[in-house]
């Protein structure tokens, strides 16, 4: 029963999600929000939907393992797999005001994580701060896209923007984002007794679970969306829908969470020592893939599937104890993440030289 609870609780969450982020795009459209910024705020948010369901789910009932997992591990895989497995479809293109904005906003929402949990909890003011922060970026972007004279259409998938008749009024879009929300809540039960169901029975930590079965689960609409944007050709958007949606997992999931559980949510100290490192480094790599000719390319893509296989790995042998756990540890820390640093950097470092000799050539001709 535990396994078809889970599985019921993954579709519920997906078919919640989509009504929602339906429901809700369109409403905003009809108040005449941009397309740009419905797709960098209400589709990547709408498809973290399920991430707050669960989580805020898991604080109300003392299960806060799970919470923090959740986010922290959807984090990672959204970057890893979600960015990689789309690269692999297509190379990506990368907008120039994600390099410039959203990504140093992602990277600092997850500094801010770890500087705030570093005392073992995230207390309810750490739930306010994001929330408060989260509104204020919320209001800088919708004003930022009311100032810019032109707004592309192609911002906003067409699944969720172009007009349709049928669903054309309000009170019908109305009754998609209280209808998904209904749906997210008892997606939301089933998927967090499940997977407490299954920490007991296979012996691993509520944290484990959240930050694998759990955080896979509930990132369905992001893999949905993000690779079915690459396979359509609208690559911006399944670069744009992670970004955003790693935003939100901080900032809005956490600090809803952060505000509605009993007491705080505990920080482990494996998760302090690991796991918010390993959200933060794959943060800051996207800097330098992105800046590389402003595309993902698809070795690019594999080398980030490569790295979530390896996380993965590491997970399995550490909840195991597992003998050989020191020396892979030692084999990711000594060749494995040197490597990936020297080629990044490396990477970049020939694209900023390209750059400066396109622009110095440009110059000799004017």
């Amino acid at each position: 029963m535990d396994i078809v609870f889970f599985v019921l609780g993954l579709a519920t969450l997906v078919g919640g999600a989509e009504l929602l982020v339906r429901g809700a795009s369109r409403l905003s459209l009809s108040f005449g929000i941009s397309p740009l910024v419905v797709g960098l705020t209400v589709v990547a948010f709408g498809t973290s939907a399920p991430e707050l369901a669960v989580s805020v789910q898991s604080a109300m009932t003392d299960r806060a393992d799970i919470a923090l997992g959740n986010v922290v591990g959807s984090n990672i895989m959204n970057i890893l797999l979600i960015l990689g497995a789309s690269a692999l479809i297509v190379p990506l293109v990368v907008a120039s005001q994600l390099i410039r904005q959203e990504v140093p906003v992602m990277i600092g929402f997850a500094l801010l994580l770890l500087a705030l949990a570093s005392d073992g909890v995230i207390a309810r003011h750490d739930g306010l701060l994001f929330v408060g922060l989260l509104t204020a970026y919320l209001v800088f972007i919708v004003r930022q896209s009311r100032r810019s004279n032109q707004v592309p259409e192609e911002a906003c998938p067409a699944e969720f923007c172009a007009p349709k008749a049928w669903d054309d009024h309000w009170a019908i879009q109305s009754l998609f984002v209280v209808a998904g929300l209904g749906l997210l809540a008892l997606g939301a039960h089933w998927l967090v007794e499940a997977a407490v169901a299954f920490a007991r029975h296979l012996g691993m930590s509520e944290l484990l679970i959240g930050l694998t079965i759990v955080a896979i689960g509930t990132s369905f609409p992001e893999i949905a969306t993000s690779l079915m944007a690459a396979v359509r050709g609208q690559r911006d958007i399944a670069v744009g829908n992670v970004v955003g949606s790693n935003i939100f997992n901080v900032a809005g999931v956490l600090g809803v969470s952060g505000l509605v559980a009993p007491s705080s949510i505990p920080v482990h100290a494996s998760a302090l020592s690991f796991d918010l490192p390993v959200m933060i480094a794959v943060s800051l790599a996207c800097l330098p893939i992105f800046f590389t000719g402003s595309r993902i390319a698809r070795w690019e893509g594999a080398l980030f599937i490569g790295l979530y296989a390896a996380y993965l790995a590491y997970l399995v042998l550490a909840a195991q104890q597992h003998e050989a756990l020191t020396t892979y540890g030692w084999v990711l820390a000594i060749f494995v993440l040197p490597v990936v640093t020297l080629t990044l950097l490396v990477v970049s470092w020939r694209e900023w030289r390209a750059i400066v000799s396109a622009r110095q050539q440009r110059e000799c001709r004017g």
